[in-house]
């Protein structure tokens, strides 16, 4: 999208054409007077030029900004370009002519502009930026912490009370089980009682037969004796029916409950009336000190500061040494571990743990290919990504393989860990879409960018500048592509050129950006804010095809190309 000179921030990162006439090189410097951009060249030409060798001519982030010309509506035939001091309105020249502004002291509206406005301006977007962005970037990783510790409070809950309502239903059935075995009892003991009363009267009406039978053979005597028997009045009694009850079943009685009592045995959910705590931002003259580390971690960072302030590029470039990387035939990518160890990947996916001295450690077959899908971690883990399965694994130093994250329906291409914070960044892509995600060390997405797929094609390589940019190979643009740490695009880079496939890609500790080129075979070597410095490794230090960087904690470079060999050169001194 291009800009017009007013619409440009002062410190964006673009790409700016020198404003003389025909020439499209690069700028660097600007013209206060003429409000004129200008390459180097142009600019050595502008000064010495007779009419112009007294402007003011400074580095293009140093420059003032044009003021809209503006006629007076009191004078509509002059310009605005005076502020009087007493009555701080702009004027034109005529106006310090009049009765309302004489004896008044007037300043240059530009030097106005420039002092105070552009001043004040330039001072409210550095708290901006390191002060209110950071702190409500720090504010939203809090938030999202709380939003994940209250799913996980919550489903706590559930389980506990799906736990209560197992153990009330078990005490349920079991009381139950209890109570119908008491009815069973009960039932038997009633049943009991009725069959023995069936047996009296099945007896008793068996007798009635059997005196009904006596009775007539007492009308048919076959003898007197039995006759005589019969008279005798003792033996025609009929005995009475034998007396029966009739059972008392027992009466259920339903329990006496409601919804409230059920609720009661299943415990109760309260919620805690204490006021909620105010989350802390820290006041402005602290925020600075906000992101230190403290420790080991502080006193590397004081370190590297020394170093930093020490150090400058070198004239040349010196090979210093170079190893054996046994297991594979190229090296695409190069992960620097702990205690002299190195991870090596080739394009058929071999990721190689080899030490110093050429010995094989490790060596897992993988899914990766010509991509940056491993990084060691400031704990010493190697992670790499798993494009078939569309997982991330982590193997800790005792050799132990587990699964760390899962990317859902997107492959993981790139991935990097952070030495500033210990996150990990990850470029990945899906159905022709892209995008660059953030996790914490522990594994929970922290940050994704929702503006990734018009921004990226193919984030095959990705690193963190030591400012906190991310910088990402991007095969599909072509092109360089750095974003800030909160995802907002800064600029790209997109070779010189020549044509340009970018391919691995680190930073040092200047902030320097080195990247591979796979058109060039050269490596290119860009500052903080994507301008090119030079073509840092080229066929004449012995390069031929590089594909992977990485700068070492002594700030050397380790180079990897399409043999099994991995050079390490000095260039910085």
């Amino acid at each position: 999208m291009a800009f017009s000179e007013s619409q440009i921030p002062p410190d964006a990162q673009h790409y700016l054409v020198c404003g003389t006439e025909d020439c499209e090189k690069n700028c660097q410097f600007y013209c206060n007077d003429c409000h004129q951009p200008m390459c180097e060249q142009c600019r050595d030409e502008h000064q010495k030029n007779k009419k112009t060798k007294n402007h003011e001519v400074v580095p293009y982030k140093q420059r003032k900004r044009p003021l809209p010309v503006e006629k007076c509506k009191i004078h509509p035939t002059r310009h605005i370009e005076l502020f009087c001091e007493e009555c701080q309105i702009p004027i034109c020249s005529k106006c310090t002519a009049t009765k309302e502004h004489r004896g008044h002291a007037f300043t240059d509206l530009e030097f106005v502009f420039d002092e105070k406005v552009s001043l004040k301006c330039h001072e409210e977007i550095a708290k901006i930026r390191n002060y209110f962005d950071p702190i409500s970037q720090d504010l939203k990783k809090e938030i999202a912490g709380d939003v994940t510790e209250i799913k996980k409070i919550m489903e706590g809950i559930r389980t506990s009370m799906k736990a209560e309502a197992k153990s009330v239903k078990i005490m349920v059935d079991t009381i139950t089980s209890e109570k119908i075995e008491q009815v069973n009892k009960i039932e038997q003991s009633l049943l009991q009682t009725l069959n023995n009363q069936n047996q009296q009267i099945d007896d008793y009406i068996n007798s009635l037969n059997d005196l009904i039978k006596t009775f007539y053979g007492y009308l048919s005597p076959s003898n007197i004796e039995q006759l005589t028997f019969a008279l005798k009045s003792e033996n025609l009694i009929i005995r009475p029916i034998p007396e029966t009850s009739k059972p008392v079943p027992p009466v259920f009685t339903a329990g006496q409950y409601s919804k409230e009592d059920v609720a009661k045995l299943l415990g109760k959910i309260t919620v805690p009336k204490a006021k909620p705590e105010n989350r802390k931002i820290k006041p402005m003259e602290t925020a600075s000190t906000q992101l230190k580390p403290t420790g080991k971690q502080r006193k590397q960072d004081r370190e590297k500061s020394d170093v930093k302030q020490t150090l400058s590029l070198s004239s040349s470039v010196t090979k210093v040494r170079e190893y054996t990387v046994p297991g594979v035939d190229d090296v695409h990518h190069i992960s620097l571990g702990k205690s002299d160890r190195l991870w090596v990947s080739n394009y058929d996916g071999n990721l190689v743990q080899t030490d110093l001295q050429g010995n094989q450690l490790q060596k897992i077959q993988t899914s990766g290919e010509s991509d940056g899908y491993h990084t060691v971690t400031p704990d010493g883990d190697l992670i790499y990504t798993d494009k078939r399965n569309k997982v991330i694994n982590r193997i800790t130093p005792d050799n132990t393989i587990t699964e760390f994250i899962k990317t859902g329906d997107w492959i993981p291409l790139s991935i990097h860990s952070s030495h500033i914070n210990g996150d990990i960044l990850v470029g990945m892509w899906k159905d022709k879409e892209a995008k660059v995600t953030r996790y914490n060390k522990t594994g929970t997405e922290i940050q994704r960018d929702s503006k990734g797929q018009a921004l990226y094609g193919g984030p095959h390589y990705i690193t963190e500048n030591t400012n906190g940019d991310i910088c990402v190979s991007d095969y599909n643009k072509h092109a360089v592509v750095v974003v800030d740490k909160s995802g907002q695009h800064r600029f790209s880079y997109t070779g010189q050129r020549s044509g340009f496939i970018p391919y691995g890609i680190c930073t040092d500790v200047l902030c320097h950006i080195l990247v591979c080129d796979n058109i060039s075979n050269t490596v290119h070597l860009l500052d903080q804010d994507g301008q090119f410095l030079s073509l840092l490794l080229t066929e004449q230090q012995g390069v031929e095809y590089p594909r992977s960087v990485c700068v070492d904690d002594e700030n050397y470079l380790w180079v990897g190309q399409l043999t099994n060999k991995v050079t390490v050169y000095k260039y910085l001194q």
